[in-house]
């Protein structure tokens, strides 16, 4: 169950973490910084702002899967990815974000992303709606593919789903206004959701890049898929989400079919 200060204790965590991110930020040229594998890193910002948000979230009997630190089995999760898009953060790219999702019953059902650098806040929670800084928000009311700009995520370092992903892109480019690849998924899954994106599509993320964006789109009024019909974005990590008017035509292009 969704307890009801469950948002507003994720919200204040996240943006307590977005200030310890903000102060590593600001000193990012002497962080201490390892490689998981090629294009993978993670800095002693990431570990501070988890640490921080597994005290301030998790509570007696909640489980934890958290992007930096060992995960813990419970009745519901706290599913937290406390810096996502690090290579963006560490090379001083204005695009990285908290990301902090609840899963119950198997399922992301709340949702809290935050830029500090935007001092914006994504929020979504049962039957409370998007808001981004407290106000309503919901997808972008356009109707037509030549005017949709699409988001998205590269694969990088020995991902072997690079010529898929080329392949997709090759299709739809001829199609639409544009597509983005910014490097912080759950950014751009709160920016579908809000109307600036008007898609975003993804293979083979983690459930700690997608458990906030996936409530947050759920709750906007976006059509979400995997690329695979009825694939379980939640369970395969594929995601296909767009604008209620343009999602067909869209994923008939990603799905590459006539």
């Amino acid at each position: 169950m969704v307890r009801s200060d469950d948002l507003a204790r994720a919200v204040a965590a996240a943006q307590e973490a977005g200030e310890i991110l903000l102060s590593h930020y600001q000193a990012r040229d002497r962080l201490a910084v390892s490689n998981k594998r090629a294009g993978d890193f993670v800095s002693e910002a990431d570990l501070a702002a988890e640490a921080h948000l597994r005290q301030r979230l998790q509570q007696e009997g909640d489980g934890w899967l958290g992007e930096e630190t060992a995960p813990q089995d419970g009745g519901r999760r706290w599913v937290v990815d406390p810096l996502d898009g690090t290579t963006n953060f560490l090379r001083g790219i204005p695009h990285w974000c908290v990301s902090v999702g609840l899963e119950v019953a198997g399922r992301p059902v709340l949702g809290v992303v935050h830029d500090p650098l935007r001092e914006e806040t994504f929020a979504a929670a049962p039957g409370q709606g998007l808001r981004l800084n407290g106000e309503a928000a919901g997808v972008a009311e356009t109707g037509d593919l030549a005017s949709a700009l699409f988001g998205t995520g590269i694969p990088f370092g020995g991902m072997d789903h690079i010529g898929e992903h080329a392949a997709d892109i090759a299709r739809l480019m001829p199609h639409c206004a544009g597509v983005r690849r910014m490097g912080a998924a759950a950014l751009d899954l709160a920016w579908v959701a809000s109307g600036r994106l008007d898609g975003f599509w993804e293979r083979r993320l983690r459930p700690w890049d997608i458990a906030a964006g996936l409530a947050l789109l759920e709750a906007s009024g976006a059509v979400v898929e995997g690329i695979a019909p009825g694939e379980e974005p939640w369970q395969s990590g594929t995601v296909l989400t767009a604008a209620p008017a343009i999602f067909v035509p869209f994923a008939a292009l990603i799905r590459n079919v006539a």
